[in-house]
């Protein structure tokens, strides 16, 4: 792997991560939300990776499985956990025995994964910063 290639590899995991704290942080910004335009609950949401081919010339020689190098998001999918139930007879959503259903959000869970998705984001910056040494290192033998 050459040198733009550890930088792409870098800045697309830069990139996943930073899609993964924002769904985070939406995720317990609405931890709250009863009640959304479909009409229920505000349902957690979760990131999903794939593994990104490199395309470049090099990568076509190769064989399918070598020229994974990278990941990228397939998409965004609603947890499909069942909501929590709450008593909270006052409560406008409350149905007739009083019982609220809240959106399936687990305050640990969620800084779990931020604390994972912080690390990550960390490890590629560092990644990108050795890159970037050995890459001045190699200029500077070439002198």
């Amino acid at each position: 792997m050459d040198f733009f290639n550890a930088l792409r590899v870098s800045t697309m995991g830069l990139t996943v991560q930073r899609m993964r704290m924002n769904v985070i942080s939406t995720n317990l910004a609405n931890m709250y939300t009863t009640r959304t335009a479909t009409g229920g609950p505000y349902r957690r949401q979760i990131v999903v990776l794939e593994p990104k081919p490199v395309e470049d010339f090099e990568s076509i020689l190769r064989s399918e499985t070598e020229s994974l190098c990278g990941v990228t998001v397939a998409g965004i999918v609603e947890d499909p956990t069942s909501f929590r139930r709450m008593y909270s007879p006052g409560h406008p959503d409350a149905d007739k025995d009083g019982y609220v259903y809240m959106p399936n959000i687990d305050v640990i869970t969620e800084m779990t994964d931020m604390m994972l998705a912080r690390r990550s984001y960390e490890a590629n910056v560092t990644a990108i910063g050795s890159t970037k040494a050995m890459l001045l290192k190699a200029l500077e033998i070439g002198r």
